[in-house]
């Protein structure tokens, strides 16, 4: 097995299960406290122009983990809409498909390399916007966006190695943005314990 099959298999894995955590997270609990739908639902448009972007520069690890991260996220849409989210949150997605859907209809792979680079921003700031806003994450998965920062690691690897400046903006973009959302689900999880322990400290004293 050589090193570009491996990584084809690894990256694949990767783009399935990065965002698995974040969609069974949904099911179970039956809300979607801290969930922006709108990223999730770009989420999707993206992982799709990437998708047909890997089939156009014959890079078929890129259409393979692409499109497996795509369907996820369409899921993870319909899930958080059911599950409590807004269809009048959806501000970015129909912007940026139509921006997508331009570019490559005009520009085919130059064009799509030219807004697949940033897409990672327009896709992730809505989730970072209201991570910072809501006071409730409790269904924002700690783990989806865990992986997101490997995956990012993983991809810039990759670009820097088939020296794909799109590949390699975009990831960067992904560390930078996960990171950010991951800052903020642990200062979440912070407060909450500190709120857990309060009652209880108080308790304590009165003995």
């Amino acid at each position: 097995m050589d090193g570009m099959t491996l990584f084809g298999i690894i990256s694949t894995l990767l783009g399935v299960t990065r965002a698995l955590p974040q969609l069974v997270r949904l099911l179970l609990a039956r809300h979607a406290y801290g969930v922006s739908v709108d990223t999730a639902a770009t989420s999707m448009i993206v992982s799709s122009g990437w998708a047909i972007y890997g089939h156009l520069t014959h890079q078929p690890v890129i259409s393979f983990a692409s499109g497996a991260s795509g369907v996820i996220f369409a899921l993870i849409t319909l899930s958080a809409l059911r599950f409590g989210r807004q269809l009048k949150e959806l501000k970015i997605v129909p912007v940026w498909f139509a921006a997508l859907l331009l570019l490559g209809a005009v520009g085919g792979a130059t064009g799509l390399s030219i807004a697949l680079p940033v897409s990672v921003l327009a896709a992730n700031i809505p989730q970072v916007w209201v991570a910072y806003r809501e006071n409730d994450l409790t269904d924002l998965s700690l783990g989806m966006w865990l992986l997101s920062m490997a995956e990012g690691f993983l991809w810039g690897g990759y670009g820097l190695v088939q020296q794909d400046v799109s590949v390699l903006v975009n990831n960067t973009f992904q560390v930078i943005t996960s990171a950010l959302i991951v800052t903020l689900k642990l200062a979440h999880m912070v407060r909450c314990a500190k709120q857990t322990r309060a009652p209880l400290q108080m308790a304590g004293d009165k003995r």
